[in-house]
């Protein structure tokens, strides 16, 4: 019994290694520290430049960094910007406050789809921890499996609905991997875009919308995004459209 304890507690290790989230790099966090002292000293568009940098070209950011770019934002009047850091901000560290901020910035400038209730809220808490659950779920499955194989060595044997239960198990992993969806949204980012009614550029025109606006992303096809425009369908450009993390 102690052997196999002393199994499945490798594969757990081996499997949190796996999983670990990677941390920066020394370049990475020499371009951190430069960027943060830039920003103390209140040179904005340069500490900009950098954190970009960071987020962009390493996919590295910490929740901190992202309240500091939406802030530079903000004060280019870079609302779209503004917004989108503010987003990906709450989508690491969900709050009724920051839920708050993006609210009174769109009332501010006329924004629209920034209306957020308990169910907005539930999504985004859930999104937070997607990966963790995954994790879980994972980590249940290789240790069941471990377990199942020393145990059918030793000759026991499973019943019929110990065995449809775990693959149902299974198949609600591969779901949660390959279909589960909250919901995709996007913020409008040039000015005078048109909304259309089909994905076709001589299809009817339904509005022009300005930068800024968040609306929800149904679909897509070719060129173009699906989306909800007023509670009906309507068709965006992709490349008018900054998808939402």
């Amino acid at each position: 019994m102690q052997n196999l304890w002393f199994k499945i507690s490798a594969f757990t290790i081996l499997f949190l290694t796996l999983f670990a989230k990677p941390a920066y790099s020394q370049e990475d966090n020499a371009t951190l520290i430069k960027a943060d002292s830039l920003f103390l000293k209140q040179h904005y568009s340069d500490a900009l430049g950098l954190y970009e940098e960071v987020l962009y070209n390493q996919q590295a950011y910490s929740p901190q960094m992202l309240l500091k770019m939406a802030y530079i934002k903000e004060g280019l009047r870079d609302y779209t910007g503004a917004m989108y850091y503010l987003h990906m901000f709450y989508t690491k560290e969900p709050s009724r406050s920051t839920l708050k901020k993006m609210e009174e910035l769109a009332q501010a400038h006329r924004l629209q789809g920034y209306e957020y209730d308990d169910l907005q809220f539930f999504k985004t808490q859930f999104n937070k921890h997607y990966m963790r659950i995954l994790e879980l779920m994972l980590l249940a499955a290789v240790v069941t499996v471990t377990i199942m194989f020393f145990s059918w060595r030793r000759g026991h044997r499973f019943t019929k609905n110990f065995k449809i239960g775990f693959v149902l198990y299974l198949l609600f992993i591969l779901y949660y991997i390959n279909f589960l969806n909250l919901g995709d949204a996007g913020i409008i980012k040039n000015n005078n875009v048109a909304i259309m009614s089909a994905p076709s550029a001589g299809a009817s025109w339904l509005a022009t919308a300005s930068q800024g606006h968040k609306v929800p992303i149904t679909g897509e096809q070719d060129i173009w995004y699906e989306i909800r425009w007023k509670g009906s369908k309507a068709y965006i450009r992709k490349s008018n459209l900054l998808e939402l993390p």
